[in-house]
C-alpha cells in the first residue's frame, strides 16, 4: 500500500507541474494526501498562474473557496500560511471583492477567521475598488475583535483594521460619496470610537509587544476618524495609557507618533477643552522624554522619533508662555544632542519652532553660554529672521531691545560673544561664518536703532563680507589661526575707532573683563579676550580710564599662568599708545612687593605670602617682557630704571628669602630678561644696573651646593646673565673669568645622572631631576655662547676653563665638559662673523685635548668630541676662506665637495690630525705632539691609543716642519720603554716611523747612537721603518749615505760603531719589509753600500763573541745572536730578499757565495759569484743600474770600493746586454786591470775578458789577446785559472775556421797545465781542454790539429790517476771529448762514467786499446811523452808514468823492438829507480824486470796483433818487414825537425798578427795569408793531410800571393 500511495503521489506531482489552474485546484482539494512540500510547490505554481492568466469568475470563486477551505481545515503555518496569503492577494489583484466577502460569507462568531485571510483582506482594503466593502468588513471585524486572545490573531486583525482605517481616512479626505463607500461618515466615526473602546477594554495593551505597537499606529489614525467631542473625552485616558507605556520600553517613535497625531487631530478640530489643557503638561512631558532619547542611527524609527516629536511641539507652541519657553529649551536640547547634518527635517522643524519667538529673544538665546552647541542653527535662524524683516522693510530693532538689558543682551555683550565665537570659525563647520553673518544682518546702515552702534555700519558692510570670504576660501586645516585672530582683532580695533565713544568703550571693557573673570574657561579664548581688552583700552583717549582699567586688570586673579600672560598681553597692547602710563601703573602696583605698610600680601596667611609675592612678581615681570617685545626700542630709555626696580624688589623683599622665593624671583626675572636677548640695543646706551644683577646672579650660583641639584636657581641665574649679552657695559676680563669659573664648577661638578636620580625624594621626581640637570647644562652652554658673542676673540679662554673637566677621571664630568665644548664651537662656527679675528694661539693643545676625547672609553664623549672637532675645523676653514677671498683665490675651490664631517672624525684621530695639519704653526705643531706624548701613559687604553694615533698622523702630515725633534724623540723613546698598551705601543712606533721619515737626518743618528745590542723596542722601531715607502726611502738613503761616507774616508784602527749600528738597523728594517718598491728603487746603491760595509767589517777582524744584534727567534725560541760580520752578511741577504730577488740568494747559497764574502782574501770572488746570481736572475734594467753605479767607483781611491766595483763590473759583462752597452770600452779597461801588479785586479780583469768572450760580437777583438792571455798563465794560481777560462771562452765562442789555429797556438801552453802541481790550475785546464775539444770538433780538425790533440792523451791519462775527485771528473770529461775528436768510440763510454775507484782499470783498458790499434810510432810518441813525467815533482804522476810504461811494455812485443829503443826505455826507468817514494822504486824495478823478461823471451806463436799486421800488409800489397821495428823513430825525427817546428811557429805567429790587423781594419771573410817563404812546405803538408777524416769545409782560394792553410 505504501508503494502504491507513493506512486500515486508521484503521478500527481507530474500532473500538477504540467497542468493548468484546474489541475492545481484539484490537487489542493486532495491536500491531505500530499506532502507539505508538494502543497507549497502547488501554491507557488498557482500564484504564478493566477498572476499571469485571466480566468473566469467561476474559476476565481472556485479557487478562492478551495484556498479558504484549505485554510479553515488544514490551518497551515509558517511558509504555507504565507503562501496562502500570497495566492489570496493574487486572486484579489483580479477581483478584491471576491476575497473580502469570504471573510463573512460563512459567519462563525465563535472562531476567528484564518490569519492568512485576515492579512490578505487588510492589504486588499488599501486597493482601489474596495471602498464599498469598508462598512461591512469593519462591522464583521468589530464582532471578531472582541474574541481575539492570541497574539497572532490580534496582529492579523490589526492588519485588517490598519487597512480599513487608512482607506476610510483617505476616502473621507478625498470627499468620496457615502454610497460609494457603503458607509456614512458618521457611521465611520462611530465604528472608530467603538474600535478605540474595544482596544482599551478587551485587549491588554500595557506591555511591550508588536500588538501594542500596531494598536498605537491604528489609534493614531482613529483620532482623525473619531468625532472631536468623543476625542476630547478620551484624551485623559489616552494620556494615562501612554504614560503607562513609557516604562515598558515601547519604541519611542510609536508613542511620539501617536501624540503627534493626537495633537494634530485636536488642532484640526480646534477643540480646546478642560481635558486637553489639563493633560497638556503630561503630553509635553512625554514629548520631552521622547526628545531625550538617544538616537540610534541603525534604527530608522529612532531617527524619525525626534522629527515627529518636534512636529508635535510645533503644533503645541501657541498654547502658553511657559510652554513656549519649555518648548524652546527642548528644541535647543534636540539641536545640541546628536544632530547630524543630514537630518534636514529635524533642522527645518527646529528652525520653524525657533522662528516663533521674537528676534531679540532669539538673539539672546544665541548668546547664552549654555546654547553653544546649538549656536549655528540659532544664529542662522536669527540671521534669516533679520534678513526677512529687512526685506519686508521691517527693521527688527526696537528701542526696548536696548532699554531692557536684564531681559535682552546688551550690544557690548553681543559684539563680544559673536567675535569670540568667530575665533573658531570651523567649529561645527560654520561657527565663524554664522557669527559674522549674524553681525552683518543685525546692523544695516539705515537702522535708526542699531543693535551695536550706528557708527560701524559702513565699516561692517565692507569688512564682514571680506572675512566671510576668507573663511570660505580656507578650511580648518589650512587656515592660519594666528593670522585669523589678527584679522578679528584688527576688525575690532577698527570698529572701536569708528565707535569713538568712551562711555560705550568703558562698558565694553567691563564686559570683556567680566567675561574674562567668570565666563571664559578656554585658554585660547581667554587670551583673545585679554587682547580684546588691550585693544579696547588702546583705542581710548581717556587716560584716567586707562589707568583705572589697568589697575583693575592688575587686581584680577593671577593664580593661573594664562591669566598672568593675558594681563601681560593686554598691557603690551595698551603700551603701544600709553607706554608711560602702563610703566607707571606697573611701578605703583609693584609697591606691593616692597612696602610693608601697604602691601596686601602681608595680610595673607604666612604660608601663602611667599607664593603670592612670587605670583605678583611674575605678573609684573611678564608684563615688562611683553612690553619690551612690543615697544620697538622705546622701552630701552626706561630699561635701566626697570633693572634697578628688580634689584629693589629682591633686596627689599617683604617676605622671607628662602630657596622657593629665590626661585620665584629668578623665574620672574627670566621672563623679563629673556626678550632682551633678541633685541638690537643701541651700543651707545649704558645699563649700569646690569653689572649689579650679574654679580647677584654669580653669588646665587656660588651658594648652590655641588653635591646635588634640587632647584633651578643656578640654571635661571645663568640664563639671566646670558640674556644680558647685548647690553652695555660689557663684563671686565676678571669678572668674566670669575663668572665662568663659578658657573662651570657649579654645573660640571654635579654628581652623575644616576646618582641624581637616586637622590630624588620620590620616583615621580626622578625624571624631573634629570630634566632639571639637562636644562642647567643648556644654560651653562648658552652662558658661554653669550660670552663668546660679547668677545669673539676670547673663545679660547672659554674652552680653557673646560680643560680641568675634560681631563677629569670622572666620566660624567668629561662628558659634560665635552658637550659644552662641542656646543660652544658649533655656535661659533655658525656665527659667520669671521671678519673679527678669532685666534687660537694654543691650537695644538686644544686639538690634542679634543682629539684624545674622540677615543674616550665613553662612547657619547667620543661622539661629542667628534662634533667639537668638526666645529673647530669649520671655524678654521671659514677663517681660511675669508683670507683667501680677500686675496681673490677662494673662487677656485668653491665647487669642491666638503671632505670632512663629524662622522669622519668619530673615533678617528688620524683624520683629525690630517684635517688640522695645515692650520698649525710650527710651535703649535710641536706643542700638540709634546702634549699628546703625555697621553701615551694614560691608564685608559683608548685614550693612550688616541694620543699615539694623533702623534702619528700629525707627524705624517707635517713632520718636516716640527721643531724640537730631539726632545720629541727622547720623549717617545722614554715612553716606549714603559709598559704601554700593545696597540698604543704599535701606534707610537708608527708615529716615530713618520717622524723619522720626515726628519731622518735628526732621528736616525739619534737612534743609531743608542748602545748595541738594541732592545726589542728599538728593533721594533727599525723594523717599522721598513714598512712605509716614504719612510723606508728616506731612512735608507740616510743609512746609505752614512755607510758610503764612513767607508770612503780614512782608515781607523778601531772599529767604528755607527756603521755596525747601520747594519743592525738594516738587518731589522729589511727582515720583514713590506715596501718592496722602495727597496727596489734604492736596490743597486743599497746593495753596494752594504757589500762595501761587509768588506770593511771582515777586514776589522771583529771577535765572533761580539754580539751586536739579536734576531728574534719567534715564540718559545731563543734569539739568534749576530756579530758584526754575520750581521753585515745577513743584511746582504735581506737586501736581496727585500728586493724580491730570492733566486739570487738561492744561487749564492749553492755557490758558497756567503763563505767567500766572509773571507777578506776571497771577498772579491764572492762578489763575482753574487754578481753571477744577479746576472742570471735580474732584469737587464737592474744590471745597467748597477753598472752605472760601479762605473763611478772603478778608479776609487778606496781599495774596498775599487775591488767591489771592478768585481761587479767584470762579472756584469757576463750578460750580453751589458757587454753590448754603447759607448763603453770594456776591453781596454779590463786589459789595464790585468796589467796592474795587483793579482786580484789581474784576476778580475781576466774574468772580464772571459765574460766578454762569451758574446759573439767580441770574438774578433779578443783573438788578438791570445798571446797576452798566454803570458798570464805564468802567474799565481787564481790568475792562471782565470787566464785558462778566458782562453777557453775565446776558443769555445770563437767564430770561423781560425778557431783551430788558435787552439794549436795555445795547446803547447795548455798541455803542461793539465799536470800542474796546483789542483785549481789542473782542474781548470783540464776542464777548459774538454770544452775546447768540443768546440774544435765542430770544425773537423785536420792532420796537424789532430797531431796536437794526440799529445793531450798521456797528460790526461796520467792526471786521471790523481786522488782528487774534481781532477778525475775533469779528466774524464776531457778524455770523453778527446775520444770524440779522435774517433775512438770504444773508449768514449769508458771515460764518460769513471770514478776515483776505477781509474787503474781505465788506464789498463786504454793501454790495451792503444796497443791494439795504434801504430808503433804513435805508441812510441806516447811512451816518449810519458818519460817527461818520470821527473815530475808530483809523486802520483811519476807513479802513473811508470805504471803506464809498464802496461804498454806488456802489450808491445819487445822482442821485435829495436835494441836502441828498448835501451831507451830501460834508461828512462832507471832514472827514477832511486825515487824518494819507495812504492815508485818497487814499481820501477818490477817494470825493468818485465822488460828484461819480455826482451829475452822468444815467441812460440804469432800473436794476433802480428797476424793482423801481416794480413794488413798482404792486403795492401806491401811486404812484411823482416827486421825489428823502431819504436822511437818519430821521436827522433821530431827532434831533428826542431828547426822546422820553429819555422811553423813563426808563420803561425805571423798569421795571428795578420788576423789581428785585419780585425782592426774591419776586413771580413779574408783567408789567412802566408808569406811566400812558407808556401811550398804548406802546400805539401796540405796534400799529405788529405784524407776522408779531414774537414769537408771548402778552403778559400788565396788572394794575390797568399795561401790558405787548413789545420
Amino acid at each position: 500500500m505504501a508503494g502504491s500511495s507513493e506512486t500515486a503521489e508521484g503521478d500527481l506531482e507530474c500532473a500538477i507541474s504540467g497542468g493548468n489552474v484546474e489541475t492545481c485546484v484539484e490537487a489542493l482539494q486532495l491536500a491531505g494526501q500530499l506532502s507539505a512540500d508538494n502543497v507549497l510547490q502547488t501554491l507557488k505554481l498557482l500564484e504564478v498562474k493566477i498572476l499571469n492568466n485571466k480566468m473566469g469568475i467561476t474559476l476565481y470563486q472556485k479557487v478562492t473557496d478551495v484556498i479558504v477551505n484549505y485554510l479553515r481545515t488544514m490551518k497551515p503555518e509558517g511558509e504555507l500560511e504565507d503562501m496562502c496569503t500570497a495566492v489570496l492577494l493574487a486572486l484579489g489583484s483580479h477581483s478584491p471583492g471576491m476575497v473580502i466577502i469570504r471573510l463573512w460569507d460563512r459567519l462563525d462568531v465563535q472562531n476567528v477567521p484564518p490569519r492568512s485571510l485576515l492579512v490578505a483582506v487588510g492589504k486588499l482594503s488599501l486597493c482601489q475598488g474596495t471602498a464599498s466593502y469598508i462598512g461591512v468588513t469593519w462591522g464583521y471585524v468589530l464582532r471578531v475583535l472582541r474574541m481575539a486572545q492570541e497574539e497572532n490573531d490580534m496582529l492579523a486583525l490589526c492588519h485588517v483594521l490598519h487597512g480599513l482605517v487608512i482607506s476610510a481616512q483617505r476616502h473621507l479626505e478625498l470627499g468620496t460619496d457615502d454610497e460609494i463607500m457603503g458607509i456614512t461618515q458618521e457611521a465611520v466615526s462611530i465604528k472608530a470610537y467603538h474600535t478605540f473602546r474595544v482596544f482599551f477594554k478587551r485587549w491588554s495593551l500595557k506591555n511591550k509587544d508588536k500588538v501594542t505597537e500596531q494598536v498605537l499606529v491604528i489609534i493614531g489614525h482613529l483620532f482623525f476618524l473619531m468625532s472631536p467631542s468623543k476625542l476630547k473625552l478620551e484624551v485623559k485616558r489616552l494620556t494615562r495609557w501612554l504614560m503607562i507605556l513609557l516604562p515598558t520600553k515601547v519604541p519611542s517613535f510609536y508613542i511620539s507618533q501617536c501624540i503627534c497625531q493626537l495633537v494634530g487631530a485636536l488642532a484640526r478640530s480646534d477643540c480646546r477643552g478642560i481635558n486637553v489643557e489639563s493633560q497638556l503638561e503630561n503630553i509635553t512631558g512625554i514629548l520631552f522624554t521622547q526628545l531625550s532619547e538617544e538616537i540610534n542611527n541603525s534604527d530608522a524609527n529612532s531617527v524619525k522619533n525626534h522629527s515627529v516629536t518636534l512636529k508635535a511641539f510645533h503644533m503645541l507652541m501657541p498654547q502658553t508662555e511657559k510652554l513656549q519657553r519649555d518648548v524652546m529649551h527642548s528644541t535647543i536640547v534636540v539641536i545640541q544632542d546628536n544632530l547630524k547634518p543630514n537630518e534636514e527635517n529635524i533642522r527645518i522643524m527646529c528652525s520653524r519652532i525657533l522662528q516663533m519667538v521674537s528676534l531679540p529673544k532669539l538673539v539672546t538665546l544665541v548668546c547664552e553660554p549654555s546654547n553653544t552647541l546649538a549656536f549655528v542653527l540659532l544664529s542662522k535662524t536669527a540671521t534669516d529672521m533679520a534678513l526677512k524683516a529687512r526685506a519686508l522693510g521691517q527693521f527688527p530693532y526696537l528701542s526696548s531691545f536696548h532699554l531692557r538689558p536684564t531681559q535682552f543682551i546688551s550690544p557690548q555683550k553681543l559684539l563680544t560673544h559673536l567675535v569670540v565665537f568667530s575665533r573658531k570659525p570651523y567649529r561645527e563647520k560654520e561657527f565663524g561664518a554664522s557669527s559674522l553673518r549674524l553681525l552683518h544682518a543685525l546692523h544695516p546702515i539705515t537702522s535708526l536703532h542699531p543693535v551695536i552702534h550706528s557708527n560701524v555700519g559702513q565699516l561692517w558692510m565692507k569688512a564682514i563680507p571680506q572675512m566671510v570670504q576668507i573663511l570660505d576660501d580656507h578650511t580648518e586645516k589650512n587656515l592660519n589661526q594666528k593670522k585669523w585672530d589678527g584679522t578679528l582683532l584688527c576688525f575690532l580695533s577698527q570698529s572701536l575707532v569708528a565707535i569713538d565713544d568712551d562711555n560705550w568703550l568703558e562698558h565694553l571693557v567691563r564686559v570683556v573683563l567680566e567675561r574674562i573673570r567668570y565666563f571664559s574657561d578656554e585658554e585660547e579664548e581667554k587670551g583673545f579676550l585679554y587682547k580684546f581688552f588691550g585693544f579696547t583700552l588702546r583705542t581710548s583717549r581717556n587716560v584716567k580710564l586707562v589707568k583705572i582699567m589697568i589697575s583693575s586688570i592688575l587686581q584680577t586673579a593671577h593664580e593661573e599662568l594664562q591669566d598672568r600672560e593675558g594681563i601681560a598681553v593686554a598691557l603690551r597692547v595698551v603700551s603701544v599708545k600709553h607706554l608711560t602710563v602702563v610703566l607707571d601703573q606697573l611701578q605703583v602696583y609693584s609697591a606691593v612687593l616692597t612696602d610693608k605698610d601697604s602691601s596686601a600680601i602681608l595680610k595673607l596667611m604666612k604660608e601663602h605670602q611667599q607664593r603670592e609675592w612670587g605670583l605678583v612678581c611674575n605678573t609684573i615681570y611678564l608684563s615688562y617682557s611683553k612690553i619690551i617685545l612690543a615697544s620697538n626700542g622705546a622701552i630701552f630709555m626706561h630699561l635701566d630704571a626697570i633693572l634697578a626696580l628688580t634689584l629693589q624688589h629682591y633686596r627689599d623683599c617683604i617676605v622671607e628669602k628662602d630657596k622657593n622665593l629665590k626661585l620665584d624671583f629668578l623665574n620672574s626675572l627670566t621672563t623679563l630678561t629673556h626678550p632682551l636677548s633678541s633685541q638690537n640695543v643701541n651700543f651707545r646706551l649704558q645699563f649700569p644696573h646690569k653689572l649689579e644683577i650679574v654679580t647677584l646672579m654669580r653669588e646665587l650660583i656660588k651658594e648652590e651646593p655641588l653635591n646635588f641639584i634640587s632647584s633651578s636657581i643656578r640654571q635661571k641665574a645663568m640664563s639671566i646673565v646670558t640674556d644680558f649679552r647685548k647690553l652695555r657695559p660689557l663684563l671686565e676680563v676678571e669678572e668674566r673669568i670669575e663668572l665662568l669659573r663659578t658657573s662651570c664648577k657649579s654645573v660640571l661638578c654635579l654628581p652623575p645622572t644616576d646618582v641624581l636620580q637616586k637622590e630624588a625624594p620620590s620616583p615621580k621626581e626622578t625624571q624631573a631631576y634629570v630634566d632639571l640637570f639637562r636644562e642647567t647644562l643648556q644654560s651653562l652652554r648658552r652662558l658661554m655662547e653669550a660670552l663668546v658673542v660679547e668677545m669673539p676673540t676670547r673663545i679660547q679662554n672659554c674652552l680653557e676653563f673646560l680643560d680641568t673637566w675634560l681631563n677629569s677621571q670622572k666620566d660624567n664630568e668629561r662628558e659634560r665638559a665635552m658637550w659644552c665644548a662641542a656646543r660652544i664651537l658649533g655656535f661659533t662656527a655658525k656665527m659667520n662673523n669671521f671678519e673679527t679675528e678669532i685666534e687660537f694661539t694654543r691650537l695644538g693643545r686644544l686639538v690634542r685635548l679634543l682629539a684624545l676625547r674622540c677615543r674616550d672609553p665613553v662612547d657619547n664623549i667620543c661622539f661629542l668630541s667628534s662634533q667639537a672637532v668638526y666645529n673647530l675645523y669649520c671655524i678654521l676653514l671659514q677663517r681660511k676662506k675669508m683670507g683667501r677671498k680677500q686675496q681673490g683665490l677662494w673662487e677656485e675651490e668653491e665647487g669642491k665637495p666638503e671632505v670632512y664631517s663629524a662622522n669622519v672624525f668619530y673615533n678617528n684621530t688620524s683624520e683629525i690630525a690630517k684635517a688640522f695639519a695645515e692650520y698649525f704653526t710650527q710651535i703649535q705643531l710641536t706643542t700638540l705632539v709634546l702634549t699628546a706624548m703625555e697621553g701615551l701613559t694614560d691608564s685608559r687604553a683608548k685614550v693612550s691609543l688616541a694620543a699615539a694615533q694623533l702623534m702619528g698622523a700629525v707627524m705624517e702630515e707635517r713632520g718636516r716642519e716640527m721643531i724640537k725633534i730631539e726632545e720629541v724623540v727622547e720623549g717617545i723613546m722614554e715612553r716606549l720603554n714603559m709598559q704601554l698598551e700593545p696597540s698604543t705601543k704599535e701606534e707610537t712606533l708608527r708615529a716615530m716611523c713618520s717622524l723619522a721619515g720626515n726628519n731622518a737626518d735628526i732621528v736616525v743618528p739619534m737612534l743609531l747612537n743608542r748602545p748595541l745590542p738594541w732592545d726589542r723596542t728599538n728593533l721594533a722601531l727599525w723594523k717599522l721603518f721598513g714598512t712605509r715607502r716614504e719612510t723606508t726611502i728616506n731612512v735608507l738613503q740616510l743609512l746609505i749615505d752614512i755607510l758610503e761616507k764612513l767607508h770612503s774616508g780614512e782608515e781607523t784602527t778601531e772599529m767604528a760603531s755607527q756603521p755596525v749600528a747601520v747594519a743592525c738597523a738594516l738587518c731589522e728594517m729589511l727582515s720583514g719589509s713590506l715596501c718592496q718598491e722602495a727597496i727596489q728603487e734604492l736596490y743597486p746603491r743599497l746593495l753596494l753600500a752594504v757589500l762595501c760595509h761587509l768588506y770593511w767589517v771582515i777586514e776589522q777582524n771583529a771577535p765572533q763573541n761580539m754580539v751586536v744584534f739579536s734576531k728574534d727567534g719567534g715564540p718559545g725560541n731563543k734569539g739568534k745572536p749576530f756579530d758584526p760580520t754575520s750581521c753585515a752578511l745577513e743584511v746582504v741577504k735581506l737586501v736581496l730578499l727585500a728586493a724580491a730577488y730570492d733566486r739570487v740568494v738561492v744561487y749564492a747559497d749553492q755557490h758558497r757565495c756567503w763563505d767567500l764574502l766572509s773571507c777578506p782574501k776571497f771577498y772579491y770572488m764572492g762578489i763575482m759569484e753574487l754578481t753571477s746570481g744577479i746576472v742570471k736572475n735580474c732584469k737587464p734594467a737592474v744590471l745597467h743600474r748597477i753598472l752605472n753605479l760601479v762605473r763611478n767607483l772603478l778608479s776609487s781611491i778606496n781599495d774596498r770600493q775599487k775591488i767591489l766595483a771592478r768585481a761587479f763590473y767584470a762579472q756584469l759583462l757576463w750578460h750580453q746586454s751589458v757587454a753590448e752597452t754603447l759607448g763603453q770600452d770594456f776591453l781596454s779597461r779590463v786589459i789595464r786591470w790585468i796589467k796592474e801588479p795587483n793579482l786580484i785586479m789581474k784576476e778580475v780583469g781576466l774574468r772580464g775578458i772571459s765574460n766578454l768572450a762569451l758574446h759573439p760580437g767580441q770574438s774578433e777583438s779578443l783573438k788578438s789577446l791570445v798571446p797576452f792571455l798566454l803570458n798570464c798563465l805564468q802567474y799565481e794560481v787564481r790568475v792562471t785559472v782565470q787566464a785558462v777560462k778566458s782562453l777557453r771562452n775565446v776558443i769555445c765562442h770563437g767564430q770561423g775556421e781560425d778557431t783551430k789555429v788558435f787552439f794549436c797556438s795555445i795547446s803547447a801552453h795548455l798541455r803542461p797545465l793539465i799536470n800542474d802541481e796546483r789542483d785549481q790550475v789542473r782542474i781548470s785546464a783540464t776542464s777548459a781542454l774538454g770544452h775546447m775539444l768540443c768546440r774544435v770538433d765542430k770544425f773537423k780538425p785536420g792532420h796537424v790539429l789532430r797531431r796536437e790533440i794526440y799529445m793531450f792523451l798521456v797528460p790526461l791519462l796520467l792526471s786521471f790517476q790523481d786522488n782528487n775527485p774534481e781532477v778525475v771528473k775533469a779528466c774524464g770529461g776531457a778524455l770523453t771529448e778527446w775520444t770524440k775528436v779522435i774517433g775512438w768510440a770504444p773508449l768514449t763510454q769508458t771515460f764518460r762514467h769513471t770514478t776515483l775507484s776505477d781509474h787503474i782499470q781505465v788506464l789498463k783498458e786504454t793501454c790495451n786499446y792503444l796497443a791494439s790499434t795504434c801504430e808503433k810510432q804513435l805508441l812510441g810518441e806516447f811512451l816518449s811523452q810519458s818519460f817527461g813525467f818520470l821527473k815530475s815533482p808530483q809523486s802520483f804522476l811519476r807513479a802513473a808514468a811508470v805504471y803506464f810504461i809498464g802496461l804498454m811494455v806488456k802489450k808491445i812485443n819487445l822482442s821485435q823492438i829495436h835494441e836502441d829503443d828498448v835501451r831507451q826505455l830501460q834508461n828512462a826507468l832507471q832514472s827514477v829507480s832511486n825515487d824518494p817514494v819507495e812504492s815508485i822504486q818497487t814499481l820501477v824495478n818490477t817494470t825493468l824486470k818485465n822488460i828484461d823478461y819480455l826482451v829475452n823471451i822468444r815467441p812460440v806463436r804469432t800473436s794476433k796483433i802480428s797476424q793482423l799486421s801481416t794480413n794488413f800488409f798482404k792486403v795492401s800489397g806491401m811486404k812484411t818487414p823482416k827486421r825489428k821495428k823502431r819504436l822511437f823513430r818519430i821521436v827522433r825525427r821530431e827532434r831533428g825537425d826542431d828547426s822546422q817546428k820553429k819555422k811553423v811557429w813563426n808563420w803561425l805567429r805571423d798569421a795571428l798578427h795578420a788576423l789581428n790587423s785585419q780585425h782592426k781594419g774591419r776586413v771580413e771573410n779574408t783567408p789567412l795569408e802566408i808569406s811566400s817563404f812558407h808556401r811550398k812546405s804548406t802546400q805539401s803538408q796540405a796534400r799529405k793531410s788529405e784524407s776522408p777524416s779531414e774537414e769537408t769545409e771548402p778552403v778559400q782560394k788565396p788572394v794575390a800571393s797568399s795561401v790558405t792553410i787548413n789545420i
